[in-house]
């Protein structure tokens, strides 16, 4: 049972750690947004912040010319923490080498591939579900393309996704100690009526700095941050009630709610300024000396006392924000996030076509592409997991049901509020671990339990069985358009099943 508990969920890792790494500087060449992360990351690994570069980058940089980066700070609108991870990887392989550019991104691929396994087995007590799950997230196309490129959303998954995971480790450790302080009070005759305020909660506290290194890679797991912290209170008022507390109510709002907030909003935010760190101590980066430069606008009265680097700070942070709120630049290959969960129009990151003779082609006309495709029917049953999980949850009222759906809250529900903004498929990426666990869950019901009659749970094995069979053959059959390896046109064409693929 050891080999087991331990076994799969490394065998499982391993398959990821593969599929993710095998090949991973092809193509070396700048793929989509690449074009802004690598050099990004590499211009602030050598100077503290992002720096602009001549118009022909690309291709020096390809040639291996990677300094040509100049000195005047560029406008950039996400956070540094991200491309300071991966310029670790180019740090560690050379700027030059294309495995380097995309190597931590690819790891936080396969890091996520166990978190999920792990935070599966702990709301199902399943480490066969966990399995499921984390087999599941390996094998899918829209996971994998998204650890063999270079940008930051896979980083921020990984973030949120640990955050995540601890919030639910929390969540027991929590319960435990209410009962116990419960159970001391009792057996002392003394009251109850508030129940403890837990100030040393070590798991939450590390939610905390996970979720601000996710906001430090994208904004948007600021999100993550707000959704699962509410998520604690309410938990807190319900084990309050069901151990008996009378003011369960009060207490989760006035003592708990406050608590939580100071045992992860300060850590998060201090998480968050360390990656500003290099733009903080240097004077090069965009907006730096902003505030010094126009003294009309530094801060007076009781604010005055504010660093003038915090105010040069706080002036970027609103440019960025107006420029995130209004883009809207067309571009081919976005994606209202309508369509996302219908997985209409992914997009094509890397697409080299070559006739006979050209670049090792051997087929009358060759393809090579990248394009984050998610498995078909993973990806559409995961979909109907989500549905069957949230009537279950309505039914069940069961709050592992609901820490799953908050992820999709969290990740998914505020892009709506940006139907007119540019947006692409691929964002999916950071609420598509729970889309899996939903689905795990959903196939733990199909599988039956230990009460089921043996036809019903050997009828649910088979298809159970059934479904993972096709899952993998699907992505064998996909896996060259999500590594770039060189096909023949009429193979490209065999995977566009919907003109919108295309």
């Amino acid at each position: 049972m050891r080999l087991w508990f331990w076994g799969a969920p490394l065998a499982v890792t391993l398959i990821a750690a593969v599929l993710r790494l095998w090949n991973l500087g092809n193509p070396h060449a700048i793929v989509f947004d690449e074009t802004f992360y690598v050099k990004d990351a590499w211009s602030l690994w050598n100077n503290g912040y992002e720096t602009t570069w001549p118009s022909d980058a690309n291709t020096e940089f390809v040639a291996g010319n990677t300094n040509v980066f100049e000195s005047s700070g560029s406008y950039v609108v996400h956070p540094p923490l991200g491309k300071w991870l991966i310029g670790l990887g180019m740090a560690l392989f050379g700027p030059a080498n294309s495995y380097g550019w995309r190597f931590t991104v690819a790891i936080a691929g396969v890091i996520a591939v166990w978190l999920i396994i792990l935070v599966t087995r702990r709301l199902t007590e399943s480490t066969l579900l966990g399995v499921i799950a984390g087999a599941l997230f390996a094998i899918d196309g829209h996971a994998i393309v998204l650890s063999r490129v270079a940008v930051l959303d896979n980083l921020l998954m990984l973030f949120t996704l640990l955050g995540f995971y601890l919030v639910v480790v929390d969540r027991s450790w929590a319960r435990r100690r209410i009962d116990a302080w419960v159970l001391d009070r009792r057996s002392r005759g003394r009251e109850i009526s508030w129940g403890p305020t837990l100030w040393w909660r070590p798991w939450l506290i590390l939610a905390g700095v996970s979720f601000g290194a996710a906001s430090a890679v994208k904004w948007s797991g600021i999100w993550f941050l707000a959704i699962y912290c509410l998520f604690v209170v309410i938990m807190d008022a319900v084990d309050r009630r069901r151990a008996g507390i009378p003011l369960w109510f009060s207490a989760a709002v006035l003592k708990t709610a406050p608590a939580t907030f100071l045992l992860t909003v300060p850590v998060a935010c201090a998480v968050y300024l360390a990656s500003w760190a290099g733009w903080i101590t240097t004077t090069g980066g965009y907006y730096r000396t902003w505030i010094d430069n126009h003294p009309a606008l530094q801060a007076t009265g009781v604010f005055k006392w504010i660093p003038l680097w915090l105010q040069d700070l706080w002036f970027y942070h609103q440019s960025a924000y107006g420029f995130h709120v209004g883009m809207s630049t067309p571009h081919p290959y976005q994606a209202n996030p309508l369509t996302w969960l219908f997985m209409i129009r992914p997009t094509s990151m890397y697409y080299v076509g070559t006739d006979q003779g050209q670049g090792g082609c051997s087929f009358y006309s060759c393809s090579e592409a990248i394009t984050p495709i998610a498995n078909p029917l993973i990806w559409y049953a995961s979909v109907a997991a989500l549905i069957y999980l949230l009537y279950r949850f309505i039914r069940f009222r069961r709050w592992q049901y609901g820490a799953v759906l908050l992820g999709i809250v969290a990740g998914y529900l505020p892009w709506l509020a940006y139907l007119n903004r540019t947006v692409f498929q691929f964002y999916a990426i950071v609420f598509e671990p729970y889309m899996l666990i939903a689905l795990a869950m959903a196939i733990g019901v199909v599988l039956g339990t230990h009460e089921d009659p043996p036809e019903r749970r050997a009828q649910g094995i088979r298809w159970v069985v059934a479904f993972g069979i096709i899952a993998l053959l699907l992505s064998a059959f996909f896996y060259p358009l999500w590594s770039g390896i060189q096909t023949p046109l009429w193979f490209w064409q065999m995977h566009m099943w919907m003109p919108s693929w295309v």
